[in-house]
C-alpha cells in the first residue's frame, strides 16, 4: 500500500471537545484535509516548533527528545499515521540508528511534533484518506475568534480575541517588545506569536 505525504495546514480550536485543538493535515498531492482532534499541550509544541522564532526559556518535553536522540545519534525519518480505529489514529516512528532502523508506536500528536523537529516527512496511507479525509476551506477571516492559521515552512499566525487584538494595536513598539519578552517567560506562545505579529506590521 502506497504511502501519500501530508503537510501541516494549520491548528483550530476542536468544535467538539473543550479545551482540545484539530490539527488539520494537507495532502500534498491533492486537496484532502485530515483533521486530527489533540491536546492543548501538544497543539502548543507544534506551533513552537512551526514558529522559528519563539524560543522557550526551557526545553518542552520534544525539544528535550530531540536534544536526547542528537545526543546517541538517534535520527527520525518520518512519521507514518498507519490505523484510525474509533476516531483515533495510530502513528509510527520511523528510527535510525547506525544504519539500524526501529519502528516505534507514538501518539500522532507526538508524532508530528517530534517530525517537526526532525524535520521529517509525514505520511498516510490512501485507505486512512478515504475514510477521514475531507475537504476543507481554511479562511482566516471566517474564522477570526477560533483559528490558529499555518502552512509548512511559514510563520503560524494565532488568532486571540479581538478585545486583546484592539489593545495591542494601542500599544507603543517598546511596549510590544516588553509584552512580548513577558508572554515568552510565561510560556504563553499563543500570546507571543500574536504580539510579534503585531511587532510585524510596524
Amino acid at each position: 500500500m502506497s504511502l501519500i505525504r501530508l503537510n501541516i495546514k494549520g491548528i483550530s480550536y476542536s468544535q467538539t471537545q473543550n479545551g482540545a485543538y484539530a490539527l488539520i493535515l494537507n495532502e500534498v498531492d491533492g486537496e484532502r484535509k485530515l483533521p486530527i482532534v489533540i491536546g492543548a499541550f501538544e497543539a502548543q509544541s507544534i506551533a513552537i516548533a512551526l514558529e522559528k522564532e519563539i524560543r522557550p526559556p526551557r526545553p518542552l518535553t520534544h525539544d528535550l527528545f530531540k536534544t536526547f536522540s542528537d545526543k546517541f545519534n538517534i535520527v527520525v525519518k518520518q512519521v507514518i499515521i498507519h490505523k484510525l480505529v474509533d476516531g483515533v489514529f495510530y502513528s509510527s516512528l520511523v528510527c535510525e540508528k547506525d544504519d539500524h532502523e526501529e519502528i516505534i508506536d507514538a501518539r500522532t500528536s507526538d508524532a508530528i511534533a517530534l517530525a517537526l523537529r526532525f524535520q521529517a516527512p509525514i505520511f498516510t496511507y490512501q485507505n486512512i484518506l478515504d475514510k477521514a479525509g475531507i475537504y476543507l476551506q481554511i479562511n482566516p477571516e471566517e474564522e477570526e475568534d477560533k483559528k490558529i492559521q499555518g502552512k509548512e515552512n511559514e510563520p503560524l499566525e494565532i488568532e486571540i480575541e479581538k478585545d486583546n487584538t484592539n489593545a495591542l494595536q494601542s500599544k507603543t513598539l517598546s511596549e510590544l517588545k516588553s509584552l512580548l519578552q513577558e508572554a515568552v517567560n510565561n510560556e504563553d506562545y499563543e500570546m507571543a506569536a500574536k504580539v510579534r505579529d503585531e511587532i510585524s506590521k510596524r
